[in-house]
């Protein structure tokens, strides 16, 4: 492939060198440069790739493109561009043959719910034969193969190499989580969605390295409806209006309020046999009753977004409610069967705001107790410990302090800072350091109607200690109780 065919819908300007110039690979990390490719230098937070430029073309590097002026070789060809970040992921469509027009692709932008969402679309979509892989924050899946994930969103080459596997698979859709992060860096430029998601939005990732403020954090999302054909978006939200700003898709809403194109409407609560759930009647532009084995509010939410995007498919309501009516996602209110009695669940919920969204939900499920079983991870601020034990304390009738992924501290100080937050409220604590013994003792001192939050570690499957992983997964830790003590699944 000839650099100028990777560069033809990039604006650049060729410094020295030849368009002709033939290239091997497209590269953005230095340590994979082979001779023959063509290195996009990205200015990272950390390091600037321009720094790397004579490093790469002694591994052979054919072309270099970059964002300012650098010293020329003139063995090799020069392109620079205005953003290379969004050059990457112009030429990445390119190198990979332009992918995205061979798949039906749905993005998914939101504070919460986008990972929830993703798969239950995918669910009603393959169960309806339309094929359907699926990019997220937990793993990214095309047929039977799972790719755990390092981002919510991958950078943008990776994005167009996974798009051109499920093309080569036979896949004929694709759902995708996409943060404000990805959109504010270009991970998913390259190439228009057919349908755009807005799910929610309230204050997160502003800080350092993120959004340095509220409204920058609501116009990078709402970039993504720049991008796409139609957009889906929840009416209910107060932020609506600024998500909408300078978008070119057309409009399509769904939420609680009359004004929605699909409404959910007659919401109930359903608490069986140790599982929790929520039943409601979707009106608007479709007439039907559908029931989702996932409780709360939210998963109305998450349940009619999915119904919303897929309904642009022509699924028809019986494989929509049949869906929706298995769907389970790993780590994202995740109930464990273990017994009748009493409930007990995995969630990522690991900051104050999640966590008091998560409890606030399952106390209108009426529970005996509700108890709430979480650490917080080390080397992290220690506003948010002082928030979750605040939080907890508050709303759960009792708190089970643990650890979590303590890095580099000990896990006592960080249990010490969670009970700063805790003694701000009222409820009933103990502090169990190690996790499996915290959840032995939830489930030894469970009582009929409980319901038991392990908040945390949701789809993670390890425990990190002063720079190591170790595997340590929730289910197997359940299951390593019950098979010590097979009384508790009575």
């Amino acid at each position: 492939m000839k650099i100028k065919q990777l560069l033809e819908k990039t604006e650049y300007e060729l410094l020295a060198g030849n368009l002709d110039t033939e290239i091997t690979t497209l590269v953005y990390d230095s340590r994979k440069v082979e001779k023959g490719s063509a290195f996009v230098c990205i200015s990272g937070s950390v390091r600037d790739a321009h720094d790397f430029i004579p490093d790469v073309i002694k591994q052979g590097a054919a072309a270099v493109i970059v964002e300012h002026e650098v010293n020329i070789d003139p063995a090799v060809t020069y392109i620079k561009v205005k953003d290379s970040r969004l050059a990457l992921a112009n030429m990445a469509a390119a190198y990979f043959g332009y992918p995205a027009e061979k798949l039906k692709t749905i993005g998914i932008t939101g504070t919460k719910g986008k990972t929830t969402t993703t798969y239950m679309v995918k669910s009603i979509l393959e169960s309806a034969g339309i094929k359907t892989g699926l990019i997220g924050t937990i793993e990214s899946v095309i047929g039977d193969k799972r790719i755990p994930s390092a981002n919510t969103t991958p950078e943008s080459y990776r994005v167009q190499e996974l798009f051109s596997e499920m093309v080569e698979a036979g896949l004929d859709a694709v759902v995708m989580e996409v943060s404000s992060q990805a959109l504010m860096l270009h991970r998913v430029s390259g190439f228009t969605f057919d349908i755009g998601v807005f799910t929610n939005l309230e204050p997160d990732h502003i800080g350092e390295n993120e959004h340095k403020d509220f409204a920058d954090y609501m116009h990078c999302k709402s970039l993504l409806f720049r991008q796409c054909r139609h957009g889906i978006f929840n009416g209910d939200s107060e932020y609506l209006q600024g998500i909408l700003e300078g978008h070119t898709c057309s409009v399509e809403t769904f939420g609680f309020g009359s004004a929605n194109d699909l409404i959910a409407q007659d919401v109930e609560l359903k608490k069986e046999h140790g599982a929790l759930g929520v039943r409601y009647h979707v009106g608007g532009e479709m007439n039907f009753d559908v029931e989702v084995n996932v409780p709360g509010r939210f998963s109305v939410y998450n349940s009619l977004t999915a119904i919303a995007i897929c309904h642009h498919f022509g699924v028809d309501e019986d494989k929509i409610k049949e869906a929706l009516s298995h769907v389970s996602v790993k780590g994202r209110i995740e109930i464990v069967p273990v017994t009748k009695r009493y409930t007990i669940m995995i969630d990522y919920a690991h900051n104050a705001m999640s966590l008091e969204s998560l409890l606030t939900t399952l106390k209108e499920y009426e529970p005996g107790r509700l108890v709430c079983l979480f650490g917080c991870g080390g080397n992290r601020a220690k506003s948010r410990r002082y928030e979750m034990g605040e939080v907890s304390s508050k709303l759960a009738d009792l708190t089970v302090v643990t650890s979590d992924n303590p890095r580099n501290e000990e896990p006592m100080d960080i249990i010490n800072d969670i009970l700063v937050g805790v003694h701000k409220a009222d409820g009933e604590y103990v502090t169990i350091p190690d996790r499996k013994e915290a959840i032995a003792y939830c489930m030894e001192n469970a009582e009929d109607g409980d319901i038991v939050v392990l908040a945390g570690k949701g789809h993670e499957d390890y425990q990190e200690i002063r720079g190591v992983k170790h595997h340590m997964d929730e289910r197997e830790l359940i299951a390593e109780i019950i098979r010590e003590n097979p009384q508790l699944k009575l």
